[in-house]
């Protein structure tokens, strides 16, 4: 692919993170770009402000004659009136990880992989190569608040720091030089058919690396050390096993967590230790991510003292662990007006009112993408070792109906630490759902919870019962984690306070 050739590109689904990631790129390149989405949002008004041509529903009209090439996203069907026109006119189709993957061959690729932990390591390591004078391209699955484009940040180096997601095994379109890996857990078990599956997968993108082909690599996760057989170049980080790169004396106080990175590795001629590393994110799962953004820094020769000034100063990502100046009248206010969608008006005499939400303003609201039993759990853990002293208010939306069902006992077990917990219903996503006859749904799950826990847990049937359900249980000094990976989010940003 020469994108020099390239002048004119349209995307079908441009609203997405990470193909919105890419028409950022083309903007940067000078390109023109046009893109079409169901929803006006946050992303497709920034990409108006940046100069594409947006489009609100998918329709032929759409596509200009003279589109050179048309990027669509993984979940637009084939039939889609605006790929049909593509195709009829002969116009050049890549999916979002096909494009991803042509882009990867023009540049020293590193790929972050793995089931958790992506979207951050990704972000630490863009950012130190940043600090570190290499001027990478990044594409990042959230929006960073170093990134002036967000989830995007253009380089003229010759590194590209990118996702490899493994859903529909999309990580084997990619070309990298540097393999990442964080973990591997059973997921996605609507493409794989198991978690073997899921390794065999993983050691065909291994196989196909190209140049000298280097992992990095957790030496803690069970998965990755036992069952991958790299036949590569490997550094390591963990903190419970030796590796290259070790964190000892972890300590976590009330709003950090502290730590001694020790290096030690000849093969890369690494010896050294920076001690008492202080991070402003939570959760061992981020000591992890911070250790394997450096790790694969000090591989490429990046100094300890950049690496070090960077984990000090990261302070999270959009949906991340994301700390909400939060306003809880606003749910009351939101509630008390005609919903849009709905149609209909909730009165004040409905519903009594948080004896509290007025006076509630000091509960702290926490915006986070955790959708795995893995993520959950470690999230909720991450909110009770920084907030030791508060009640951890969990409201959480599943996501996928396939997921929700493959893992249902590891979603019980995951909110063992919550103190109050709100399960909504599950997030659909069209195309990768279940028959309706082998369903399952967010009561299901509430009950074993609640069995699980001994405590009670609620079920909410969408988002408005939610904000309800929020006001009519929050207490002063709560820790309120709204997860999910469909549009539950919504309600934190509902909650973002101007002041």
């Amino acid at each position: 692919m020469d994108l020099n050739k390239i002048k004119k590109v349209h995307f079908v689904g441009i609203g997405g993170i990470g193909v919105s990631a890419v028409a950022k790129m083309m903007i940067r390149l000078g390109k023109k770009v046009s893109g079409s989405d169901l929803i006006k949002s946050e992303i497709t008004g920034d990409l108006e402000k940046m100069g594409a041509k947006i489009f609100i529903g998918h329709q032929k009209e759409n596509l200009d004659k003279d589109i050179d090439l048309l990027i669509y996203s993984p979940a637009v069907p084939e039939n889609n009136p605006e790929r049909r026109v593509a195709k009829e006119q002969k116009i050049q189709e890549l999916s979002y990880p096909e494009f991803l993957g042509e882009l990867s061959k023009d540049y020293f690729t590193i790929a972050i992989s793995g089931t958790n932990g992506k979207t951050t390591t990704t972000a630490i390591l863009g950012l130190i190569l940043e600090k570190a004078g290499l001027d990478p391209t990044v594409i990042v699955g959230s929006k960073i608040k170093n990134f002036p484009d967000g989830n995007f940040r253009f380089g003229k180096g010759k590194y590209l720091v990118v996702e490899g997601c493994e859903w529909n095994a999309h990580m084997l379109k990619l070309h990298p030089e540097i393999i990442v890996l964080t973990n591997l857990e059973a997921d996605h078990l609507d493409y794989y058919k198991d978690l073997d599956d899921i390794i065999f997968h993983f050691q065909k993108y291994i196989d196909k690396m190209v140049g000298k082909g280097q992992i990095v690599l957790n030496n803690d996760d069970d998965n990755l050390l036992k069952k991958l057989l790299p036949h590569r170049k490997v550094i390591s980080y963990g903190i419970k096993k030796p590796a290259d790169l070790v964190a000892k004396n972890i300590k976590i106080g009330n709003g950090f967590q502290q730590f001694d990175l020790v290096a030690d590795s000849k093969l890369y001629n690494l010896n050294f230790t920076i001690d008492g590393l202080k991070m402003k994110i939570p959760g061992i799962f981020n000591i992890y991510n911070a250790l394997a953004a450096a790790t694969c820094a000090f591989s490429l020769g990046v100094k300890s003292e950049i690496v070090k000034e960077v984990l000090e100063n990261y302070t999270g990502a959009w949906r991340r662990f994301e700390l909400i100046n939060a306003d809880l009248r606003r749910l009351d206010a939101d509630l008390r007006r005609p919903d849009a969608d709905q149609r209909r008006y909730i009165s004040a005499d409905q519903f009594t009112p948080l004896s509290g939400a007025s006076q509630c303003k000091s509960a702290i609201v926490v915006s986070d993408y955790a959708h795995h039993p893995t993520a959950i759990q470690g999230t909720i853990k991450a909110a009770k070792d920084f907030f030791p002293d508060k009640r951890i208010f969990v409201v959480f939306q599943p996501h996928h109906h396939n997921r929700t069902k493959t893992l249902f006992n590891d979603f019980v077990k995951s909110f063992d630490q919550a103190d109050r917990v709100i399960v909504s219903e599950i997030y659909g996503v069209p195309g990768r759902e279940l028959k309706i006859d082998e369903k399952v749904n967010s009561k299901d799950l509430v009950q074993a919870i609640e069995k699980r826990i001994n405590k009670k847990v609620i079920y909410a049937k969408d988002l408005t019962e939610i904000k309800k359900l929020i006001l009519e249980n929050i207490q002063e000094n709560d820790v309120l984690l709204v997860m999910g990976a469909g549009d539950i989010y919504k309600i934190a940003e509902e909650l973002k306070s101007n002041g």
